[in-house]
């Protein structure tokens, strides 16, 4: 995981008694799920997400614990952390803790909805869906005066999902459990960089669970505007309109030239992508995903038909790529212009490889599976 502090890595919890977690007690599991100690009782990093996991119940951390002594054992020694000073003590972890971690948060509240408190619990808890989506202070804890109001991950931005969320077409629950389930929608678009990461994940889970999760999201976005609703409506009948005051200059010139024959609506999968007036990356509160994706495209998945694009990293230069988000971002939303453009595409062109990855399987809709087009 790479953080503001340096990149940590992830340990080996396979069952292997030398490197991996093998002599641990289920007791020692639910203290590291709970309280963030490992075995030795030293502090675990909160790069692992127990003040989400300390939500999770006894039974559910149980099973977990029955799965992972499961699996092959496999003898390989954790990778030393690359944490700046002070970062790198581990014993001030404690502070940290005593100021932003609570253990044992209460369990979801009662609503009118099983389904949505089924949910809650997933989505606060084993999902750990705010400590993407959720800013952070200068201390890297999440500011929870603000949940799910959008934030910065490993250079990738996971967007407003309460009721700042700037999608074109309002999400349902039904269109957010499909993109959760395939990691695509035609209406919403692709998921990219971690998020692309957790729907991978995601497409091995229970259906019922999933359809709980978009249950609980879809209740903190609350109900579109009015306003919304009708600009929704109009872009759903004319995707491709460019607004009336739209400038005619090289941003114009780039989107049509390089842009508009994948993104017309007209091509299938695996080239033909959304008309990028329904895309939340033009509509969104940074413009930091657009810019990753221009610069270094969608890779393909293997073996299946997915969502792919060529990165023009090579192609266009900074400040034409500054000129091409501009223009979309002035015509083809009722947004206003984002700042710091051209430091945001330095930052995206200095990205580590391991930042762009999309997992092994690729991320996207089967085709069959795809709701039709509105």
């Amino acid at each position: 995981m790479h953080s503001p502090f340096g990149t940590i890595y992830s340990t080996n919890i396979t069952p292997d008694p030398g490197t991996g977690i093998g002599r641990w007690s289920e007791q020692a599991f639910q203290r590291a799920m709970r309280s963030g100690v490992r075995l030795d009782g030293a502090h675990l990093y909160p790069a692992f997400p127990y003040d989400h996991f300390t939500r999770v119940t006894d039974e559910d951390n149980r099973a977990i614990y029955a799965y992972l002594m499961s699996v092959p054992a496999v003898s390989q020694a954790a990778r030393k952390n690359d944490l700046a000073f002070p970062f790198n003590i581990r014993a001030g972890i404690a502070i940290w803790k005593a100021m932003y971690f609570h253990e044992q948060t209460p369990p979801p509240s009662p609503s009118q909805s099983p389904v949505r408190d089924r949910g809650e619990y997933l989505a606060e808890g084993l999902g750990h869906c705010g400590s993407c989506h959720t800013p952070r202070n200068f201390l890297f804890a999440e500011k929870r005066e603000r949940d799910y109001d959008g934030a910065d991950a490993e250079g990738w931005h996971a967007y407003a999902i309460n009721a700042r969320i700037a999608s074109p077409i309002p999400w349902n629950a039904p269109a957010l459990a499909f993109y959760l389930r395939h990691g695509y929608h035609p209406q919403h678009g692709i998921a990219r960089g971690t998020m692309g990461l957790v729907t991978s994940e995601l497409a091995q889970a229970d259906p019922a669970d999933l359809d709980a999760i978009a249950a609980y999201i879809i209740s903190r976005m609350g109900a579109a505007s009015d306003a919304r609703q009708q600009r929704a409506a109009i872009l759903s009948r004319d995707p491709l309109a460019v607004k009336a005051d739209a400038p005619r200059d090289e941003g114009a010139v780039i989107y049509g030239t390089a842009c508009l024959g994948c993104h017309d609506g007209s091509r299938a999968l695996p080239f033909g992508g959304i008309p990028l007036a329904l895309s939340l990356g033009l509509h969104g509160e940074s413009p930091r995903n657009l810019i990753n994706v221009v610069l270094h495209g969608l890779q393909p998945a293997p073996g299946e038909t997915t969502p792919m694009m060529p990165g023009y990293a090579g192609a266009l230069t900074t400040a034409q790529i500054e000129t091409l988000v501009a223009w979309l971002r002035a015509s083809l939303t009722d947004k206003p212009a984002w700042k710091d453009v051209a430091k945001l595409i330095q930052e995206s062109r200095e990205m580590k490889p391991s930042m762009l990855s999309y997992p092994p399987g690729g991320i996207g809709a089967d085709p069959a599976a795809e709701p039709g087009r509105p």
